[in-house]
């Protein structure tokens, strides 16, 4: 490939200075070339996805996604209220809090699912 002639200059010529300047100067010959190649493959794709029409697209986070720490704290919260209000309060108060916890997380979900379709 014509794309390549450069590249196989460059490598010959980094190994030519190797024998000329010797072991001391072979780290950072391999990270000059490396930074050239690193480069021309980063050159390379980017006309490949210009040829093609396709660019880097933005990964979106899923409604779900956003969900789990609500949901993760409901749970951490809710088992010790759990236990102080049924302590406390009997049944009625057992009720009350996780009818409260349902709520927050119906809520939540509404709004999250509201922002997601804006978007």
């Amino acid at each position: 490939m014509q794309h390549d002639r450069p590249l196989r200059e460059d490598l010959k010529a980094t190994l030519d200075a190797r024998r000329d300047l010797g072991p001391d100067y072979e780290n950072a010959l391999v990270e000059s070339f490396m930074d050239r190649l690193d480069e021309a493959i980063a050159t390379r794709v980017r006309a490949e996805l210009g040829r093609q029409g396709a660019g880097p697209h933005p990964r979106q986070k899923s409604p779900g996604a956003t969900m789990i720490p609500i949901a993760l704290g409901s749970l951490g919260i809710g088992i010790p209220l759990t236990a102080i209000a049924s302590s406390n309060a009997g049944l009625v108060g057992l009720t009350i809090s996780w009818i409260a916890i349902v709520v927050i997380n119906v809520a939540a979900a509404a709004a999250i699912m509201r922002q997601g379709s804006h978007q």
